[in-house]
């Protein structure tokens, strides 16, 4: 278990991170988000013990990383976004010297690191011949040298090919299984696929801890309905859908043709609360004698929660922070 507690950190007169606190059970793939300069880096540097909290307290299962850096980093293991390896090494080389400084046993660990990070084809290369991607393997077999309970992971797909980042988020899943998994990245897709709960950094504050479908759901309307229909304008159609008991309003939308349908229109309704209005769009349909060729449920995104929470597009974001309490 990981436990921040009003952790601050400055250099000089900036404030990097500003009283953040959260706490990370064991078994759990957290996503760090943030804009660029708010405060990721820092956070996570500080839970490894790379850099010293300025204030509050951070402890790994109840270890003190500062009272009692060497039992808490033990537990620990961390691939920055740019892994320090030693590229004149040959991969297999790298990896023993990493076991032995480790005082781990490197005659079982590095066949097993080989096995798990998909290495075997390159642990006679140089580490300077390597791939992107088989770097970046190398890097996370670094990591996990300790077998850590808790791994830490720096934009660890950055710089990967489609493929290389297929296969590098299947490793992550897989490790995530067994371990509590920090993953800091810009790709929230990547978020969305491998994490079941997003903690979002704007400004060096906590602006977000919840699960990703309880911030879609704080945010916007937590759901719109695609509508397209046969037989009515653009402004009909929005002018119908406005009126169904609750919508919250209703804007055209663009369409593909439909054959043999030469008068056709499609909008964007949204809904109030957790109102539940297909049947009464279905009724107005038949009502009105349109054809109904669409209806899709529409919700907002993590991108659009992102954005929200770290540009102040919601005045929302700036009066408290979207904690899992807060947001059901």
């Amino acid at each position: 278990m990981i436990e921040v507690s009003h952790v601050s950190r400055t250099f000089g007169t900036f404030r990097a991170v500003n009283d953040i606190s959260f706490s990370i059970p064991t078994g759990e793939i957290v996503g760090l988000l943030g804009p660029n300069g708010a405060g990721k880096t820092t956070t996570m540097r500080m839970i490894t013990g790379f850099l010293a909290a300025s204030g509050g307290t951070i402890k790994i299962d109840g270890k003190d990383i500062t009272a009692d850096p060497v039992a808490a980093k033990k537990k620990i293991g961390y691939m920055p976004e740019a892994a320090p390896l030693y590229s004149d090494m040959i991969v297999d080389d790298y990896l023993r010297y990493v076991a032995e400084i480790q005082g781990m046993d490197f005659t079982e660990k590095v066949p097993h690191l080989c096995e798990i990070c998909g290495l075997k084809e390159v642990m006679h290369k140089n580490i300077c011949e390597l791939s992107r991607g088989y770097r970046q393997r190398v890097g996370l077999a670094h990591a996990l040298m300790n077998d850590p309970e808790i791994l830490i992971l720096d934009e660890p797909t950055s710089g990967l090919d489609p493929n290389q980042i297929g296969e590098v988020r299947a490793l992550i899943r897989e490790i995530g299984k067994t371990r509590t998994v920090i993953i800091s990245t810009h790709i929230l897709g990547e978020v969305e696929m491998l994490c079941n709960r997003v903690i979002i950094i704007s400004q060096g504050r906590l602006a977000a801890d919840s699960p990703t479908s309880e911030l879609r759901e704080r945010y916007g309307h937590s759901l719109a309905l695609q509508i397209t229909a046969g037989g009515c304008t653009p402004d009909e159609l929005v002018k119908a859908l406005t009126s169904v008991d609750g919508s919250a309003g209703a804007t055209t939308a663009s369409t593909e043709p439909v054959t043999g349908e030469t008068k056709l229109a499609s909008a964007i309704v949204s809904v109030k609360g957790n109102a539940e209005i297909r049947p009464a769009i279905f009724k107005l349909m038949v009502k009105e004698g349109w054809t109904l060729y669409e209806l899709t449920p529409q919700r907002n995104s993590l991108e659009d929660v992102f954005r929200a929470l770290t540009t102040g597009d919601a005045a929302e974001a700036k009066k408290e922070p979207v904690t899992k309490e807060a947001a059901k």
